[in-house]
Formats: structure tokens, sequence, C-alpha cells
């Protein structure tokens, strides 16, 4: 087990590494402490959760509501929750995403950490302390920005998961490694899915060093106004596109990458799109998918990046190192037209 606290914007956070979720005990006091998880990991992990106070919500992106929330305050305050309550949330994003903001209202505030149960929770979602939930098709329009007290992992909580969640976690890890870490891009070209699944050590390895890569960036800013934004790369068209038709993060966000990497052709003269594609591809995600392009421009008007009638887009100038560049909705429409 590796530890390490970590100063967030005046928030200590402590990140476990290497645990087993038996150590969840030593963390919080099972008296005061409530679980929030979700259908499916209740069915897979079952045992984990006897002898806590269980809040158990629907699996799915498209119960990430607010309706979702007001039932966990509801059932919150059935079990006498008070300002002394640790709120844990067990499970993928999702789950993160709803504990963090339950604990961020309610009674103004109480503690809240994550023992994510996906890839993709691990590497990026449970991270950061942003909270929240969507708004009809619009992407995480509500929320917070609040760090947790700690992130527990086990990645033996993986073993139930089929191969697209974890195909879905390794679209957050090629885009890390395009943005900032070009030493990792050459390590993910040179391996592939069925390794990282077949040999624990390297994986987490892997899993910590992509939880404090996203750790680092935060930590320079917090509440997104420089650095945290090139963590978008692939999101602006990915998150315009994954309720509408129902896509995988994942694989909402590889869609989104590669279109980024076609822009940042075009734009920053970025020469390695076939490079970052084969990646892609080599963990199994997808490269292209159908949408409709005016129901993908509505919705990015409606995206927390935009600025009156641009988007701020995040470029790739080459496999590691990536720039922030405002676009016209309109540049941004004759793009999408020309290549899909």
């Amino acid at each position: 087990m590796i530890q390490q606290e970590i100063n967030i914007a005046g928030s200590k956070v402590q990140y476990i590494f290497n645990a087993g979720f038996k150590q969840l005990s030593k963390v919080c006091d099972k008296s005061s402490t409530v679980l929030i998880t979700d259908e499916n990991v209740l069915a897979a992990q079952p045992a984990l959760f006897k002898g806590w106070k269980t809040i158990v919500i629907k699996a799915g992106e498209e119960y990430k509501q607010q309706a979702a929330v007001d039932k966990v305050i509801a059932q919150l305050i059935e079990l006498e929750a008070d300002r002394s309550t640790m709120l844990v949330g067990v499970g993928g994003g999702v789950v993160t995403d709803i504990a963090g903001y339950a604990a961020a209202i309610y009674m103004r505030g109480i503690k809240v950490g994550f023992v994510p149960t996906t890839l993709l929770a691990m590497v990026d979602a449970a991270i950061g302390g942003k909270n929240g939930v969507d708004a009809g098709i619009y992407k995480n329009l509500v929320g917070t920005i609040r760090q947790p007290s700690f992130l527990l992992y086990d990645i033996n909580l993986l073993k139930s998961l089929p191969v697209d969640e974890w195909q879905n976690g390794f679209a957050e890890i090629i885009k890390h490694a395009a943005i900032k870490d070009a030493v990792m891009f050459r390590q993910l070209e040179k391996l592939d899915l069925e390794f990282y699944m077949k040999y624990q050590l390297p994986f987490s390895e892997l899993v910590m060093r992509n939880a404090l890569l996203k750790t680092s960036v935060v930590r320079k800013d917090p509440t997104e106004r420089g650095d945290r934004k090139l963590l978008n790369f692939g999101h602006t068209l990915g998150h315009a596109i994954e309720n509408d038709n129902k896509l995988a993060h994942g694989n909402a966000v590889a869609v989104g990458m590669v279109y980024a990497a076609d822009l940042s052709h075009k734009i920053t003269g970025f020469p390695e799109t076939v490079r970052l594609i084969n990646t892609i591809e080599q963990y199994g995600l997808p490269t292209h998918a159908s949408f409709d392009i005016k129901k993908a421009m509505q919705n990015m008007k409606h995206d927390k990046k935009r600025q009156r009638d641009s988007v701020h887009f995040v470029l790739l100038e080459k496999i590691g190192k990536a720039v922030v560049h405002p676009i016209s909705f309109k540049k941004l429409e004759q793009h999408l037209a020309a290549d899909y």
C-alpha cells in the first residue's frame, strides 16, 4: 500500500494506492459513514457493503440528473446523517459525481471520499473535485468543485468489469499521455490492453502515474482557469455527441480526440494524427462515429468552455504538448462538415 497526502487548493486529499477495500474501515468510521453505490456495483460486489449503511442509485449516465441527487438527500435525511457524516462514493464516474455533489450541498457540505471501481473513475472521474450532474443531454452543466478527503484504490475491483469498461478508461489514459506525457505515450504504443489486464504490477503503476498526472494539473489550476483546461482534450466534441448518441464516455472521447487531432493539424501543424489514431485503435477504441452535426453544434454551445460565439478548444502541437485555442462556432461547424 502506498499513501500520499496532497494539498489541493487548501484541501488535504489522501491518496491510498495498491490498497484493498478492507482498508476503508481504517480510513472512516462505519458508524458515521454512508456509502453510495449503484445497482451494478452492488450486484457484482455484494460482500463489500455488508455492515455499511448504503444508498443504492440506478446505474448509467442517463440517471446522472438532479432527481437522483434529490433521492440521495432524502435517504440521507432518513438515515439521520449530520455534519459529522462521511459520504463515500463506491463506483464509477456517475457514482463519484453524484456522491461528491450530494456531499457538497447536504447541510452545506459534509466530508466525502471515493473508492473508484472503474478504470475511468480511477484515472479521471474521481480526481480533481469536479462533482455534478447533467442537465438533460448537456454534460456536467450543474455541480461544484470540491475536493474529496480521500481516494482509495483497489484494482482488484476491476476484475469483474467487461473489456469495454477497460477500454473506456484507457481513452482517458491515452488523453493524458497525448497532452502531457510523451514517454507514457511511447509506453502505450509498445504495449496493449491485453498486457495491462494480465500484469498487475505495471498496470498498478500506470494507474498511479495517471492519477498523479491529473492531480498535478489540478493542483496548479484547481478552478480551471489555465492548464486544467488541457484535460478537456477530446471532450468538446466528445461531450457534444455522447448523450445524444448513447456512446460510452471513453468512446466519445476517443472520437473527439481524433477530430481534435485533425483540427490540430490544420491549426497548429500537428504532424502525428496517424500515430494517435493507431494508439486509440490499439486499445479497442473507435476513431469515428456517425452523428448529427447540427445537434452536436447545438450541444457545444452549452459547453462550459464556451465564451460567447467561440469555445476554448484543446489542440495538440506534438505528442505530450497541448494548447488551448479559441475557435468560433462557425469555423468549428465548417471543419465538422468538411471532415464528417
